[in-house]
């Protein structure tokens, strides 16, 4: 027996004796279904953004923040298919559904053609504190695996966040911007200088002020455009 065929039983007992279920309603996936199910996977609430005409993302910033371009790929509620996708990511140890979500939007993009003056993906930065409690930033994946799509380099360590700030989910926009500010710094090496457009890519843009905080770091570096991806966009209301 080839150590093909051999992981293959192995996979289809394990299968079995530990059916993968869907992270959005529990139901028993099928082959060829990998975190969603094909009936969730037809109801994740899909932005549509592109980066080639102005979106909510993009008014977000008006004003504020140089950002060249934004976007978000998919739509946030309060009680919804997409907050359990997150909580299974960021608190349930299921890295994978970043680069799940990472492979279909990339893939979205690719196929649009947009991005392709994109040089460096880089996610936001979890403090050392928290990257350490949770093992893994839940960003990462779904950038690295964007940038594989629009064929761009990928970069983890050109932020640095140096405060480590407590949960931002119930505050308004001031409070969110004095806990952002400050809250990142440039790493000190020159290879950022090879680079003139950053994709700077998040989980969840509500007010935009981690975001904020995270490109006016960027923009110090001269000759630098900065445009935006987050996983989603809270909805309003």
């Amino acid at each position: 027996m080839t150590p093909k065929r051999l992981a293959k039983i192995i996979n289809e007992i394990n299968n079995i004796l530990l059916p993968r279920v869907c992270f959005g309603c529990n139901a028993q996936l099928f082959r060829g279904e990998h975190v969603l199910c094909a009936v969730c996977r037809h109801d994740v609430p899909l932005t549509d953004h592109n980066y080639l005409e102005e979106n909510a993302v993009d008014r977000i910033f008006y004003g504020r923040t140089p950002i060249k371009k934004a976007a978000s790929f998919v739509f946030f509620s309060k009680n919804g298919l997409v907050k359990n996708l997150l909580h299974w990511l960021k608190y349930r140890n299921q890295e994978q559904i970043g680069g799940f979500l990472g492979d279909w939007c990339g893939d979205l993009l690719k196929e649009s053609g947009q991005l392709k003056d994109i040089d460096v993906v880089v996610p936001v930065p979890l403090h050392p504190k928290k990257f350490k409690k949770r093992g893994y930033n839940q960003v990462a994946l779904f950038a690295r695996h964007v940038a594989g799509h629009i064929g761009a380099d990928y970069c983890e360590d050109w932020l640095i966040k140096t405060k480590n700030t407590k949960t931002q989910t119930k505050k308004n926009r001031q409070t969110r911007w004095e806990s952002s500010k400050d809250a990142f710094a440039l790493e000190t090496s020159q290879q950022h200088l090879n680079y003139k457009h950053v994709l700077l890519v998040d989980d969840v843009i509500t007010t935009g002020a981690t975001i904020e905080s995270c490109a006016q770091i960027l923009l110090q570096v001269e000759g630098l455009e900065v445009s935006v991806l987050s996983m989603a966009l809270v909805s309003e209301g």
